[in-house]
């Protein structure tokens, strides 16, 4: 890998190079570190409204909320591609698509992800066409939960396999740079990796795609309520912070009040 600035090109290349370690970031801190420790991909996700927010999912999240957090991010102007999610409901058409991948990269988003395939191929050539770099992602898409009425591994029956595989030919062929596997069974999703001449990066989708991404408060053990089962390790800072505050709390309440 070169010692400049990634881009969705330099990404697109690791299809046969190192194996892609991609993370969630959502202010300037958390690049800042992450950038340091080499990560090549950073995504600004709508995974924010859970972990950051609050939301019982990413459908509540807004498009000015992703705005803020996305300019948090750019401002440690990161050696890594900064990516940005298109929240819920902001690429219904291909006008719409263009105008929030404008505001997303205008806040300092280097390429934009929208969840879906063939659906929204109009969307993702306008976005393009406007020379923006596009991240797909396929498999179970978080802005369907309340459609589909919870979260649900993707790739089980012969149709939802032959669907996903047109789905991510028909996104390399429009020109995506990498596309993310979610909760896609790992059959399915080293088939699709096997097919497809750009990268995927799986979350949940097996050992055989080109890289893997994690929501980087899951990685860490701050994220609030359960780890997801593809976790297979966190390192529990949030048991740390909590016994930090615990001790400082004990620490000033023990010293004599000065009255």
């Amino acid at each position: 890998m070169s010692i400049g600035k990634i881009t969705a090109a330099a990404i697109q290349a690791m299809k046969n190079g190192p194996r892609i370690a991609a993370l969630t970031a959502y202010d300037f801190p958390m690049t800042q570190l992450l950038d340091a420790a080499g990560i090549p991909l950073i995504l600004v996700g709508d995974s924010l409204g859970m972990v950051v927010l609050g939301y019982s999912d990413t459908t509540r999240v807004t498009l000015a909320e992703m705005e803020h957090h996305v300019r948090a991010a750019a401002r440690a102007k990161p050696r890594a591609l900064l990516a940005a999610d298109m929240p819920f409901q902001s690429y219904q058409t291909p006008a719409q698509a263009l105008d929030t991948a404008r505001r997303l990269v205008a806040a300092g988003a280097e390429a934009v992800k929208a969840e879906g395939g063939r659906a929204i191929l109009p969307q993702v050539r306008a976005i393009l066409a406007d020379g923006i770099p596009f991240l797909g992602h396929l498999g179970m898409l978080p802005q369907s939960v309340l459609e589909e009425k919870g979260y649900h591994v993707k790739g089980k029956t012969d149709i939802e396999r032959a669907n996903l595989l047109a789905d991510a030919q028909a996104l390399a062929q429009a020109g995506s740079f990498a596309l993310v596997l979610e909760l896609v069974t790992p059959p399915v999703a080293r088939e699709i990796t096997q097919t497809i001449p750009i990268p995927t990066i799986g979350i949940g989708a097996g050992p055989d795609c080109d890289g893997e991404i994690l929501v980087v408060t899951d990685l860490l053990g701050t994220s609030p309520g359960d780890v997801p089962r593809h976790v297979k390790k966190n390192w529990r800072f949030g048991e740390q912070m909590r016994a930090a505050a615990v001790e400082w709390r004990e620490s000033v309440a023990s010293r004599p009040a000065n009255r």
